[in-house]
Order: C-alpha cells, then structure tokens, then sequence
C-alpha cells in the first residue's frame, strides 16, 4: 500500500471509465458440448480479457484464466458438469490485473489443479479498502459491489462453484480482500492476504478462514504497524497481529499454536486448527521479508484454499 499521489486526478474520478474489448459474444451448447461462450464470457483454455457492467459509466475489466482440465472436460448443458473454484486475485495499489497475473503465478496453478482464476482491474490502479488508497477511495468507488457482482456473474453462469469462492490479493488489493470478507462473507470461503492491512470498518455476518503472509521487514505496511495509511491519512497502519486477531476470533478459534509446514525457508506459520463449519485461520510470518508477494505464497495459498471450501 505504496503512497498513491493521485489528489490531482481527484476532479477526474466521475469521468473516468474503461474502454476495450472483452469476451464477448453469446454462446450455447448442448448436450456435452462446450459453448464458445456462457453468459458472454470465453469458456475456451487460457487467459482472456473480460467486461461486466456494474451500473456506472463504461465498465471494470478483469482477466479469466480457464485451465485446460475445465475447458476439455466434461460439460453438461452448456455448463461444467462440476464447477470448478475460483480464485480472485486483486493487484496491488499501482499495478493493475496483467502485473497480478505476471507476479502471481497462479496460471501455472490452475493448469495444474483445474480451477478458475479471476484477476480483476481496481479503478485507476487502487482499491477502495476502506480508509485506503488514493484514487479509488478519493472516489468512494463500490469494489465491493464490483467484486461481488463478479462473484455472481461467474458462478450464475455455471463457471464457478459458489461454496469455493477465494479472495487473494497484495498490498492494497490485500486490504480490499479483507473488505471483501467484511461485507460479503456468504460470497467467500477463505482470504489470502499478502502484506495487507485491515483498514476497514468489519462486522461480517460469519466467519471466514484467512491465510495471512506478513513479512518482518515490510517499510509500506509495517509488521508491527506504522506508516501512513495513505497520501492524506497519517494514521498508522495496524499491526499484523491485530487482523489474525480479529478472524480468528470471529471464528472463535485459539491462537495460532498448529505448525504448518512453509515453503520458504524464511518462512514459519501457525494455524488455529479448524473450527466450527470448518473456518480456519493460519499465520505465515516471513522472517525479512520485505513488501513483496513471496515466491510460496500461491502455491500454499491454493492448497489453503482448497482445504477450506464453505460449508453451512
């Protein structure tokens, strides 16, 4: 969560609006045919660029990666005969959805493990997280009703299975991850948050299992708090400990105390154990890790995410 210096785009937030194709077309199917297109989006394997109306002037655009395993499986009806999960994967604060991808990985992941990866576009390279950041606060821009409408086109188009819903994101989409579960917790099972921050007013309606990576050197969002929250807000972040906190207590777990093995050698976390409907939340301190997305964190974000799918 860099200092977004945007007060001079500030008078532009209302005009602004993105433009360019997505994947379009409609489609159909039958039988165990696979369409071209469901709903208006690509069901053919790889990465295609993608539009959703969201109610406001021009459109948010996001990135869809369909593995092969789904696009050459079965379908039914014009549908995956078994849904796939999705991932949503949110950028951090100026980036934007090509760079998530790049840095991520986690194509490589879903080729391998067969499930959908959704890589959104924040507004003007930032997230409304809440008293963060730059353009996309400044504008009051509803990510949340973005996201969530997202969620919905995907998995009311049959594309995705709606108790296997994951948010991921870094740095400020990191912050937005958590807002995410704040607000929508019936849409997500489980957050995976990387050098982020809980900025935001949270009282979601239950609880939600969180994988958190903090690394011990991060100068944007300190480990143990500090810094500025953003351009025109001095307040400080809050530590790391306070949002492993604040999830497991929602989901009234104990303290992180279960080993759980990293793949970074700097790398220790500790799980609560699971809880009640399943709910788990696991911590990964990375020992000098500064603010970046560590090389590990895909991979044991996946298989986080699949051992927690929504249940009740």
């Amino acid at each position: 969560m860099r200092r977004i210096l945007v007060a001079a785009l500030a008078l532009s937030l209302v005009l602004a609006g993105c433009t360019s194709k997505g994947g379009g077309g409609k489609g159909g199917g039958e039988g165990g045919k696979r369409p071209a297109t469901v709903d208006g989006i690509a069901t053919g394997a790889g990465t295609h660029k993608e539009k959703i109306d969201v109610g406001t002037p021009g459109h948010r655009e996001y990135l869809l990666h369909i593995p092969a395993k789904v696009a050459n499986g079965k379908w039914k009806d014009g549908k995956p005969a078994d849904k796939p999960a999705l991932v949503l994967a949110l950028h951090g604060g100026l980036a934007n959805m090509n760079k998530m991808e790049s840095l991520t990985g986690f194509d490589k992941i879903s080729d391998a493990k067969g499930f959908v990866v959704a890589y959104p576009d924040g507004f003007m390279t930032t997230w409304n997280a809440g008293s963060c950041c730059g353009a996309a606060k400044l504008g009051h821009i509803d990510d949340v009703g973005f996201l969530g409408k997202l969620i919905g086109k995907l998995t009311g188009a049959g594309l995705a299975d709606p108790d296997r819903v994951f948010v991921t994101g870094f740095s400020n989409g990191a912050g937005m991850a958590y807002k995410l579960a704040c607000e929508k917790a019936d849409k997500v099972a489980a957050i995976g948050v990387v050098e982020g921050s809980l900025v935001t007013t949270c009282d979601p309606d239950r609880p939600v299992s969180a994988m958190i990576f903090h690394g011990t050197a991060d100068r944007n969002v300190p480990f143990n708090g500090g810094g500025n929250r953003d351009f025109n807000d001095k307040r400080p972040f809050p530590p790391v400990s306070q949002a492993v906190d604040f999830w497991r207590k929602v989901g009234k777990l104990p303290k992180p105390h279960e080993d759980v093995k990293a793949l970074g050698g700097n790398t220790d976390c500790q799980a609560t154990g699971k809880g009640a409907q399943g709910v788990e939340v696991t911590f990964c301190k990375v020992e000098g890790g500064t603010h970046e997305w560590p090389s590990e964190a895909a991979e044991m974000l996946w298989k986080f995410f699949d051992a927690h799918p929504r249940k009740g």
